[in-house]
């Protein structure tokens, strides 16, 4: 449940009531808003029966909470989120673009992809050290040696960097090298993995698993927060369905639905979602319109040579044409793309 505080509630009332909460053994997650203090309680509810709050002075409502996730929850957190990465920020009053390769091939291919895609507009470079593959016989990184080149590449462009991890072992690495976390879609249930993630207080972009439920993927972000690492990013990559004309089905409602319920940022994979380069264009302007708070893109040099996806990849001249047509969107959603 959530205890909104009057508008005129003193600091005494509101550790008044705090006090109250963890005297029973619960735990307190405030929030400070411009104008109202809400207090969330998480924890065993039955543990504060008789406790009249209500009769406090300073105490406006208790709102209950029915969801199974509470720290996410837009009831407990009513204010958009704002992910600080770096030197960007992923959250209402921007959209943000994540691009790069697939797969982290090699030095050069990296550092050329770097350069292209800051020179087109984004603010981030992608690229997967840690591959997990269908086949076991498809590339699977370079591993750390792909996460140095991440590390240099960032560290000469300027550009946050982040990569998945798919392993407490890939973690222990990563978070030496990159700036912010991915836990990719085969991931998004490795609830060990989530809360390592979640103790790293390393920013973490949380993919949607192949076939998850959208309060599947909350209670998935919620493991984290609990852990006490509250910069976290959503994307929705596309779901698991019967149609074969994509690799997968954008659920472009997501995003809507996640305003609604959480207070986190949510952005689109728009590669992953498809597998067809041609369709990345369209989807991403729809991403812009819809209201994501911006898009991960995959991007290569050369994608016909590409070591993984590069059937989706976009081309450099392809990915800057996209990032210009992109700005008649962001402008009318009054957001500032980088």
């Amino acid at each position: 449940m959530v205890i909104i505080m009057k508008p005129n509630a003193s600091i005494q009332t509101i550790e008044q009531v705090t006090k109250i909460i963890e005297s029973e053994g619960l735990q307190v997650h405030l929030s400070h808003g411009h104008e109202v203090t809400i207090i969330g309680v998480v924890g065993d509810k039955r543990k504060l029966r008789g406790t009249n709050f209500e009769l406090l002075n300073g105490v406006d409502k208790i709102v209950p909470i029915t969801e199974s996730y509470k720290l996410v929850n837009k009831k407990f957190h009513p204010e958009e989120s704002f992910i600080k990465v770096k030197n960007t920020v992923i959250g209402p009053d921007t959209f943000t673009v994540m691009a790069g390769p697939c797969a982290v091939e090699n030095h050069d291919q990296l550092l050329l992809c770097a350069e292209e895609v800051k020179k087109a507009g984004a603010a981030f470079l992608r690229g997967g050290a840690f591959k997990p593959r269908t086949s076991p016989y498809s590339f699977q990184g370079l591993e750390e040696e792909g996460l140095r080149y991440m590390e240099e590449a960032g560290r000469c462009t300027g550009l946050a960097t982040i990569c998945e991890v798919t392993s407490l072992r890939a973690l222990s690495m990563a978070v030496n090298y990159v700036d912010m976390l991915q836990i990719g879609a085969r991931n998004m249930q490795n609830f060990e993995l989530l809360k390592e993630v979640g103790r790293s207080g390393i920013p973490v972009m949380l993919k949607r698993g192949l076939a998850a439920t959208i309060d599947e993927w909350l209670n998935a972000a919620e493991y984290i927060l609990s852990e006490g690492n509250e910069s976290i990013v959503l994307c929705e990559r596309g779901i698991r369905t019967y149609e074969t004309a994509t690799r997968n089905t954008l659920d472009i409602s997501a995003v809507p639905v996640i305003h609604t319920k959480s207070h986190l940022p949510v952005i689109i994979d728009p590669s992953h979602a498809t597998g067809v380069r041609d369709f990345v264009e369209p989807l991403s302007k729809a991403s812009a319109a819809v209201g994501a708070d911006g898009l991960m893109i995959e991007v290569h040099p050369c994608p016909s040579c590409a070591l993984s996806d590069g059937p989706q990849s976009l081309t450099f001249e392809q990915f800057a044409q996209l990032m210009d047509d992109l700005k008649p969107y962001t402008d009318l959603a009054k957001r500032k793309m980088g």
